[in-house]
């Protein structure tokens, strides 16, 4: 007999002395529904509870028991706290199968029962907007905490990642770059963050993430809330080191002085680099490609209104595309401000300059950057194949002589090692030279390989190409940005 026909043949004269609500709150304790929704919440709470005591302790390090507590758990609260209402409507609803009277519910306080039930429902309602608030400020800034962004979908952002945690933007959390202040662009992120869950889950992102980053905020949102192009920085002083295979001891060293300026305190005039994103100047560009080398068009607006537009012709866009004018700023030059990747050549050249790799060794320059920029299948084959790789070349080098650097050989293998680990992730595609950028400019080919591109830098608009009506070109002059110390 089912649990209504049992209400059903209670005799009236018990059915009487029960009201609705006695009704409705023994029927959810009887129904699925109902008892799937109180074991739901019940349980759900209790988990929350444990695991932010756990993660507020110290007591958890999986970023996946933070998801389940932070974002699962909560989820699961509320579905169950949704149920139980739910019960009761549906069961007030068969009332009438039954003969059930359907009185209108009502709460009457000079009922002690229900005054009791008034008190447990406030108490309950109470302890559970607590938690739920406790968990939701906590769940967000996990949510926005570079723990949360690198750890979370390890793979898809091991790269980026471990570049920000070695740069000097370490102590700045990602969302304050990426999100920046401000509930619409939260509110974007968060849609965008459940688009980019959905293709984690179904392995359809970009191997490698592409760059630049399409839709970041305008640097004057974020950036220049610690930094001040208004600052006039005057001349810095830029000291570049390099050895050479034929020259392992002795460092070349070449020191310019870079024209950072600023705004002039003397003269009240913007100079130097950072007058390219002056207030007083509006400097835009138009880019044919996505990697925004390719410069077709650059217009100057002045404080009164004028401007140039400046053309190169063998530039093309398409026919009847207008394009997309981007107005310059930081991120312009600064592409990579926190995720920088090293170039094989500066791994080495700065193993030798630490003495992590023995210049006295013969070869050992140009061993160590072939055994580096090799291709490894993944990063597990090139932990096991870099040292006995650089081993051989050696050997085939030196023969026997390799014995008295032995142990330099095996230090110099496991620095190639970490360097590797720091800067290439096969399964990402993120090799040497798969981000270039922008600032200066720089050409670097090794092994038939171009790992630092020319038409990154200052020179997708200084070439002397772009044009204005008047015949007027953009200069490549040397001493528009640096020239010698004299300091």
């Amino acid at each position: 007999m089912s649990e209504n026909e049992n209400e059903a043949n209670v005799p009236s004269s018990d059915r009487s002395e029960r009201n609705p609500w006695s009704f409705i709150i023994r029927g959810m304790w009887r129904s699925p529904l109902g008892l799937l929704g109180v074991a739901l919440t019940t349980i759900s709470v209790t988990l929350m509870v444990v695991g932010l005591i756990f993660d507020l302790l110290g007591l958890i390090s999986n970023p996946y028991a933070n998801v389940f507590t932070y974002l699962v758990l909560p989820g699961a609260m509320v579905t169950g706290l949704l149920m139980i209402p739910l019960a009761g409507f549906l069961r007030r609803r068969q009332w009438h199968k039954f003969g059930i009277s359907r009185e209108h519910l009502h709460i009457n306080l000079s009922d002690p029962k229900h005054r009791k039930f008034l008190i447990g429902f406030i108490a309950l309602t109470v302890i559970n907007v607590s938690v739920l608030g406790v968990i939701g400020y906590e769940g967000y800034h996990f949510t926005d905490s570079p723990y949360f962004c690198g750890m979370v979908c390890h793979e898809v952002m091991a790269p980026e990642y471990t570049a920000y945690q070695r740069s000097s933007h370490s102590k700045i959390a990602c969302v304050e770059c990426h999100i920046g202040p401000g509930a619409q662009w939260f509110v974007k992120a968060k849609i965008s963050g459940l688009r980019q869950v959905v293709a984690v889950l179904t392995e359809s992102y970009s191997r490698p993430i592409p760059a630049p980053v399409e839709h970041l905020r305008p640097a004057r949102d974020t950036c220049e809330h610690c930094h001040w192009p208004d600052k006039f920085h005057g001349k810095k002083l830029k000291t570049f080191t390099h050895f050479s295979n034929d020259n392992q001891i002795e460092p070349e060293v070449n020191e310019i002085a870079l024209h950072i300026g600023g705004r002039n305190p003397v003269t009240s005039e913007f100079e130097g680099i950072h007058w390219h994103v002056s207030e007083d100047v509006k400097v835009e560009y138009l880019a044919v490609d996505e990697k925004r080398t390719e410069i077709a068009k650059v217009r100057v607006t002045r404080p009164d209104g004028t401007h140039d537009e400046f053309v190169q012709g063998d530039i093309a866009v398409a026919e009847g595309v207008e394009g997309e004018w981007r107005t310059m700023d930081c991120i312009d030059c600064h592409n990579r401000p926190t995720h920088i990747y090293d170039l094989p050549t500066q791994v080495v050249d700065f193993g030798l300059l630490s003495n992590e790799i023995n210049g006295e060794i013969p070869g050992i320059r140009e061993d160590s950057l072939t055994a580096l920029a090799a291709d490894y299948l993944s990063r597990e084959v090139a932990v096991n194949e870099i040292g006995p790789a650089l081993r051989e070349l050696q050997y085939q080098r030196n023969g026997e002589d390799i014995e008295k650097y032995r142990d330099d050989i095996e230090k110099a293998g496991l620095y190639l090692v970490d360097s590797y680990l720091v800067n290439v992730w096969p399964n990402m595609n993120v090799t040497w030279g798969t981000y270039l950028g922008h600032l200066g400019h720089k050409s670097e080919e090794y092994g038939g390989y171009l790992y630092a591109d020319p038409s990154y830098g200052c020179f997708r608009c200084h070439n002397w190409e772009h044009e204005n009506n008047s015949g007027k070109v953009i200069s490549q002059d040397c001493d528009l940005c640096h020239d010698e110390p004299d300091f």
